[in-house]
């Protein structure tokens, strides 16, 4: 398998911006009331998107396919977590501390099972990067009894995104076309929470006032995750899920902006810890 050592300034720039896109995408899905319409309308997006880009390119390599599946189900587990850590707490705790988690472990899980070897800034960047996600949670002093069950959803999330980056990066470098890989991992995830919508209500959700903004968070999504795929091709894992993750910063305006929610000078500080972070595991 061949090596992937170069970050490049375009590829931070790009992955920087599919870090924005994800934030909004989730702001989206934080917004709806009703977030199983909104997962199954993205996924309806994936299953458009993916059906469509596969007919161009193909499927990828053989060896790619068994890793798009794990990673598949591994995203519904994530979508699940997401939907219940929205339902918890309030986006601008929940989003930093679950996209913050996911570039600890994939440095790690990079280490082990890519051969990946952070030098002494990047490790710096972790132990930085592990005390703003403290902060967050102790953002109001310390985790309150209301807070634990919305922290703790938010960490199980994380650990999700850690798993199919992994499985992710591992599988897109055996693929021919990082393209070919992202279309049908979109393919394979994208009919669940449909098919689950279209059984437990009737399928008005498609046509309702959500379906607009449903249907642009699923294709927000698309593009965003479907660049962070070009790019592990292209970078080490725990270098682009890093970078990635500074769509915390994105995140935490949307959260003042949209949700009114309070940033106080406790988790803002926490927020440009994780922020510090993710820089320095991403030098």
């Amino acid at each position: 398998m061949q090596a992937h050592n170069q970050v490049t300034v375009s590829i931070v720039l790009i992955v920087i911006g599919a870090g924005a896109l994800h934030a909004v995408w989730n702001a989206i899905a934080k917004y709806l009331d009703d977030r199983l319409a909104v997962f199954a309308l993205i996924g309806v997006a994936s299953t458009v998107g993916g059906g469509a880009v596969l007919a161009v390119t193909g499927l990828p390599y053989r060896a790619a396919i068994g890793f798009a599946a794990a990673s598949a189900a591994i995203h519904i587990g994530y979508d699940l977590g997401l939907m219940n850590s929205y339902r918890l707490g309030a986006f601008n705790q929940v989003y930093p501390i679950a996209r913050g988690t996911s570039p600890l472990v994939v440095a790690i899980g990079a280490y082990f099972l890519a051969g990946e070897r952070l030098g002494i800034v990047p490790l710096a960047g972790i132990a930085v990067l592990a005390g703003g996600l403290a902060s967050l949670a102790l953002s109001s002093g310390r985790v309150t009894r209301s807070e634990m069950p919305a922290v703790g959803a938010a960490l199980l999330t994380g650990l999700t995104i850690a798993g199919y980056t992994l499985v992710d990066g591992l599988g897109v470098r055996r693929a021919h076309d990082p393209y070919a890989y992202a279309a049908l991992l979109f393919l394979l995830m994208g009919p669940v929470f449909p098919v689950v919508a279209a059984f437990r209500r009737p399928v008005s959700w498609l046509t309702g006032p959500a379906a607009a903004k449903g249907l642009l968070a699923g294709a927000l999504s698309l593009v965003a995750y479907g660049t962070v795929l070009w790019a592990q091709t292209r970078a080490p894992l725990a270098e682009v899920a890093a970078i990635r993750e500074t769509g915390v910063v994105f995140a935490a305006l949307i959260g003042m902006k949209l949700f009114a929610e309070r940033f106080g000078i406790r988790r803002l500080a926490a927020a440009l810890l994780v922020a510090a972070g993710i820089v320095l595991i991403s030098a």
